[in-house]
């Protein structure tokens, strides 16, 4: 079983990590890639593979007993009580584009519960990092979600308003997109650093695998916001997720809900 360590160390070394990986993919980013397609169909470069393997070496050598799960290595330990879950490119098709909105996401969980998580976003030299009880940090600055409680002065995001499969959640997705006073795709791992940051007010993504989402969830509720999968559970782990600020969770999350007549 892995040592018992402090949220405050826990959140340091999410941090530490994170950025190790992001610097890695930073040394591949707006460079000519080969770009593959993984079973899923989702796009994987070396930046990817070298960036997990690089941050994956890192936890091994200062937490061996932990396990790790990452979105392009697969898991190991998977017997160890708490693992650490990492996404070495969220946004992968913005990296190969050479937009700068992806991010590096790293989770320490232990069972379902996040004991800390950090995104590092390289290209823009921003990270955001929060544990449980430590508050959510961003450039090493305390920061909040916003106090908007009105949906017409909100701006909401989603990662592909397209919902590719997914008419019901497309069409919760134009519920609460047509009600807000600004719509964006702003998506992947920024758009909830922005609503951690008070520049928005809500992210939906309707498909999240655990390394999506398991460092975003501390992040938004640290910074007083609510994050829940997409029937509104607590939950980073729910394949989905919607996060808000705590003024109009109730609200979006009613307004994507389908009424009668």
């Amino acid at each position: 079983m892995g040592r018992v360590i402090r949220s405050s160390l826990l959140l340091e070394a999410a941090q530490e990590a994170a950025r190790i990986a992001g610097n890695v993919a930073m040394r591949h980013y707006r460079t000519a890639l080969e770009v593959s397609s993984k079973a899923d169909g989702s796009p994987v470069t070396i930046a990817d593979r070298e960036a997990e393997s690089a941050v994956r070496d890192w936890i091994t050598r200062g937490f061996p007993d932990d396990g790790i799960e990452g979105e392009e290595l697969g898991i190991v330990r998977p017997e160890a009580a708490r693992r650490w879950v990492v996404d070495p490119i969220d946004g992968t098709k913005t990296f190969v584009r050479g937009v700068p909105l992806w991010g590096t996401l790293v989770a320490v969980v232990e069972r379902e519960q996040v004991l800390a998580g950090a995104a590092f976003f390289p290209a823009i030299n921003e990270i955001i990092a929060a544990a449980p009880g430590e508050g959510a940090w961003w450039n090493g600055s305390r920061c909040t979600v916003s106090r908007i409680d009105r949906l017409d002065r909100a701006l909401v995001l989603t990662t592909d308003e397209k919902f590719r499969g997914d008419d019901g959640k497309r069409a919760d997705w134009r519920r609460l997109s047509e009600r807000a006073q600004l719509s964006r795709s702003w998506g992947d791992c920024y758009g909830y650093l922005l609503v951690a940051t008070g520049r928005a007010e809500a992210m939906v993504d309707p498909v999240m695998a655990p390394w999506d989402s398991a460092a975003l969830m501390p992040i938004v509720e640290e910074a007083g916001g609510v994050f829940t999968d997409w029937a509104g559970n607590r939950t980073a782990f729910g394949g989905s997720a919607i996060a808000t600020n705590a003024a109009l969770a109730t609200e979006t999350r009613a307004s994507m809900r389908p009424t009668d007549g």
